[in-house]
């Protein structure tokens, strides 16, 4: 008879040795940059206090130092938003998850004491199990939280593709409103020179005093929407500063390049609904859910009988001193809880993944299409301002200029004329910004994201495009 029965524990030892792991520091990280490198041609960094980690925040001090375009803006905001960096660490978690689903249950540790009456000594037991079904089922486990883990790699490469959706429209936002201001403060400066000269009219008896009344309300009117531009250019500005994580003195950037005519090549929109279905981030996430919810089913139907097999090595002292030694084992009797209850509730997750994918390409399909005639709406809005509206007000403008010179008009008119004119540039900045962010959406649904694409501006309530309706659309 055996006098240590630590020889018998040994193996469990052993065993348990066997089955610790460590958590990778990357958290397939690395999937996610090459992803969004292939879908946007950004780079993204995760911000963990490294030397690297410096560089990348001198690196976008170096963007803000001279104008930053619609493509610097985004970039800055992928490396410097605190909010995505945030993000990245719901990879750490799904890892660790993972990891934990590959190990072991640590074993169970059991001692018992009797003491017999009399004095006749004391009775030592020891036993140590393990869940013998818990090793069987480690790579069933792992295969569920590998799909989560790959769904999670695909939400935040989605958090991603939102980011950078969001900064450009917000760019485009301010770069529209730098360009209203100058053109407000033209107008502005024109209803001032009308109004200086109607006073003077007026002074000299040459007006009426309701003349010089209009001229005022112009001028008026003109102020109230120039507050209003300069408004609107520090709130697209602070919420550019927000997207893109600045603060302090790296606020003080400049735009390079104001918003451009349309491009005469356009994006092909052709079989938009199949590039984006194949390219979908939502679709592919919804698919690793489905994925994972037939495994997590399987998994609960192996083990709805018998959940836990506990098996070991059992020990127990006689008063004489002799140590008895031999194998244990422990299992649950399944009278009342036969996993019906978990199987079912399984069942019913696998239903609405399948149901949910579905659903999620309806909408994929849905928003393509949005986006597709969102763009051609806008770039015929933007085409029906330059080539006609703004060549008709200059032309008006020119002919005024020649009836004042020839002292057929008044002032006042060539004045309203050039004034009309500007507002013709107002309009084609508003269709500008409207293409571009337009642009932005289909391209990002062909990159795979349609999620938040709903909040960009319609491009069918425009009255200045030809054939556009208050209630209708493409």
């Amino acid at each position: 008879m055996l006098t240590q029965p630590w020889k018998w524990l040994a193996p469990v030892a052993v065993a348990v040795l066997a089955g610790c792991a460590t958590v990778p520091n990357d958290a397939g990280f690395g999937d996610v940059l090459r992803d969004v490198a292939a879908r946007t041609g950004q780079h993204v960094e995760w911000d963990c206090g490294t030397g690297p980690d410096v560089a990348v925040s001198q690196r976008v001090r170096s963007m803000l130092k001279g104008g930053i375009g619609a493509d610097e803006a985004v970039q800055v905001a992928l490396l410097n938003n605190r909010n995505l960096q945030a993000t990245y660490e719901s990879l750490g978690v799904a890892q660790a998850q993972l990891v934990q689903a590959g190990l072991l249950r640590n074993p169970v540790f059991d001692a018992d004491v009797k003491f017999l009456e009399g004095g006749g000594g004391t009775i030592v037991e020891l036993a140590v199990v393990q869940d013998f079904l818990d090793v069987l089922f480690i790579p069933v486990r792992q295969k569920v939280a590998k799909a989560s883990l790959e769904a999670e790699k695909l939400r935040v490469t989605g958090a991603v593709l939102d980011l950078a959706g969001e900064v450009r429209r917000a760019f485009y936002d301010h770069a529209a409103a730098e360009q209203t201001l100058e053109l407000r403060r033209t107008v502005t400066a024109a209803t001032e020179a009308s109004y200086d000269l109607a006073r003077r009219l007026r002074d000299a008896g040459n007006i009426t005093a309701l003349d010089l009344a209009n001229e005022q309300a112009l001028h008026e009117s003109a102020k109230l929407e120039l507050a209003r531009a300069e408004s609107a250019v520090l709130e697209t500005r602070e919420r550019l500063n927000v997207l893109m994580g600045l603060w302090g003195q790296d606020t003080e950037w400049t735009l390079r390049p104001r918003l451009a005519d349309p491009p005469a090549d356009e994006l092909s929109t052709d079989d938009v609904e199949r590039r984006a279905v194949e390219s979908s981030l939502e679709l592919a996430t919804a698919r690793q859910r489905v994925e994972a919810a037939g495994r997590t089913l399987g998994l609960n139907r192996s083990l709805a009988l018998l959940p836990e097999l506990q098996a070991g090595a059992a020990a127990e002292k006689e008063p004489e001193g002799d140590w008895g030694i031999g194998p244990a084992v422990s299992l649950p009797i399944p009278l009342f809880d036969q996993g019906q209850a978990k199987n079912a509730a399984a069942a019913a997750e696998l239903r609405r993944a399948r149901r949910q994918y579905v659903a999620a390409a309806v909408e994929v399909r849905s928003a393509a299409r949005l986006a597709r005639d969102r763009l051609i709406a806008a770039r015929d809005r933007a085409a029906y301002v330059k080539q006609v509206l703004l060549p008709l007000r200059q032309e008006i403008t020119r002919q005024s200029q020649l009836q004042y010179n020839a002292m057929l008009i008044g002032a006042f008119q060539l004045l309203q004329a050039k004034q009309a004119e500007v507002e013709a540039g107002v309009a084609y900045v508003d269709a500008l910004r409207d293409y571009w962010i337009a642009k932005s959406d289909f391209q990002q649904v062909q990159s795979g994201r349609t999620r938040g694409l709903g909040q960009s501006r319609a491009a069918t309530t425009d009255s200045t495009a030809p054939g556009s309706q208050r209630n209708g659309g493409h």
